[in-house]
């Protein structure tokens, strides 16, 4: 009961994260379309978002297997 709490916590988390990169990302193109920043500036940026996004999603898939196994020796 409780590892199926911990694994829709993370999977919350992990959605939240992406949620946060869509929104990213979508700041980064209409920056692009209104001619603020060059094109090679836009993949520049989307490159580090998805490079955070990555970074965050293991930190969390990692946390969530410590704590799984934490739980499971009780």
């Amino acid at each position: 009961e409780i590892v199926k709490s911990l694994k829709k916590m993370a999977e919350d988390a992990r959605v939240a994260i992406r949620n946060i990169r869509r929104d990213s990302n979508e700041d980064v193109k209409k920056s692009k379309k209104d001619s603020e920043i060059s094109e090679d500036d836009e993949k520049k940026l989307l490159k580090e978002i998805q490079d955070t996004t990555d970074d965050w999603i293991k930190k969390v898939d990692e946390a969530e297997k410590v704590k799984e196994k934490e739980i499971l020796e009780i």
